[in-house]
């Protein structure tokens, strides 16, 4: 299994919301937030932009839940 780092929450946001997967915040609630973009499932954000999102987390947004490969999702991350 490939190497995840872990990243800052906001960063891992913006990584999200970016381009290629263009997800966008549809709902907010304090520092819950969903996620939605077209043809991707919706996600639900509850990190604080500051806290720091282990590397198991950030696998289970990118591999289980939006459903990229690990070397794709490595990729994106990289830049």
């Amino acid at each position: 299994m490939a190497v995840f780092p872990s990243m800052k929450a906001g960063k891992f946001l913006a990584v999200l919301t970016g381009e290629p997967l263009g997800y966008q915040v549809t709902r907010q609630s304090g520092s819950h937030r969903t996620l939605e973009a077209e043809g991707r499932p919706k996600l639900l954000w509850s990190y604080h932009d500051g806290a720091e999102v282990p590397p198991g987390v950030i696998r289970k947004y990118l591999v289980k839940q939006v459903g990229l490969s690990d070397d794709d999702a490595l990729a994106l991350l990289r830049g």
